[in-house]
């Protein structure tokens, strides 16, 4: 797929993601949508990407959406009447994907489910989406100027890419409220004392920091890094430690048999690890355990 909102670009098995629309302050539009979907489900299955890093061109890194599209700038169909029912029974209707469903929460599931680590290099305005769209994303950086917000209620909608979901597990309920009903606009540093982003760095460092934790990343086992990524985010979110440990015992299980046996070794012999498995083709076989 040919990108006109992005920029995929790979360099020693770290892609970089860029939002390319700077002279919008690369707003979200539908086609930016479709566009972040395609390329986070193309890098989870491309072998040559360990690590994704996501950032944006120029003095922003999204500012929202794009408010000045005709019609429903959402992309919505104000035609249709969706329920609850809908949402379970027609989730994947085309007339549903197009027309009812959140094109940012279609981006962060693409996000959740991607198989290799996401780091966000927020480097300017994040607003809106430009914001939320970073909560399902692993770590966040953010440059001295960015400045973050949860704008939603400010202009009448609710929160979205299922960032209701993300966001109190990052920084808590009451932090998490506060910022959507207020809309504040979070200087970087507020920010970091809210642990919603890892650090704050200066502007002209902020993707060498990035680079630096994603080629630690980028070392490991992409099996077991994938692996980390889904029981992570999947088992904190289960009734019972029990789910987790039925998880975990199995993928201990796998992974001892492969790339563990890779770990120990270098380990024992006092060398860097050389791992040979792949997401393509030595995710075992009870992955994904949640189908």
């Amino acid at each position: 797929m040919t990108y006109n909102t992005l920029r995929y670009e790979i360099a020693d098995n770290i892609l970089t993601l860029t939002l390319n629309r700077p002279e919008q302050l690369n707003s979200f539009t539908v086609e930016m949508a479709n566009e972040l979907i395609d390329a986070f489900n193309r890098a989870s299955d491309d072998d040559e990407v360990r690590v994704i890093v996501v950032t944006g061109e120029g003095r922003a890194f999204c500012a929202g959406m794009d408010l000045t599209a005709a019609g429903n700038v959402f992309g919505l169909d104000e035609n249709q009447q969706p329920t609850i029912a809908d949402m379970t029974e027609r989730l994947e209707d085309p007339e549903m994907i197009a027309g009812v469903r959140d094109t940012g929460g279609r981006v962060t599931l693409a996000i959740y489910d991607c198989k290799k680590p996401v780091i966000a290099a927020i480097n300017g305005a994040a607003v809106g989406i430009g914001a939320t769209m970073t909560c399902a994303m692993d770590i966040r950086l953010a440059s001295e100027h960015a400045r973050i917000g949860f704008v939603f209620n400010k202009i009448g909608i609710t929160p979205e890419a299922c960032s209701t979901w993300f966001l109190p597990r990052i920084v808590g309920m009451s932090r998490a409220l506060e910022w959507c009903y207020t809309g504040d606009i979070l200087t970087a540093e507020a920010a970091l004392a809210g642990d919603f982003v890892k650090a704050v760095v200066p502007a002209d460092q902020l993707l060498e920091e990035a680079y630096g934790i994603a080629a630690k990343i980028a070392r490991h086992s992409p099996v077991a890094i994938a692996l980390t990524r889904q029981m992570m985010y999947r088992n904190a979110a289960q009734d019972h430690p029990l789910e987790a440990h039925k998880v975990d015992s199995l993928a201990i299980f796998y992974c001892s048999q492969k790339s563990g046996k890779e770990g120990v070794a270098s380990f024992l012999e006092k060398r860097s690890p050389e791992y040979t498995d792949t997401v393509s083709a030595d995710m075992p076989p009870f992955y994904p355990w949640w189908q």
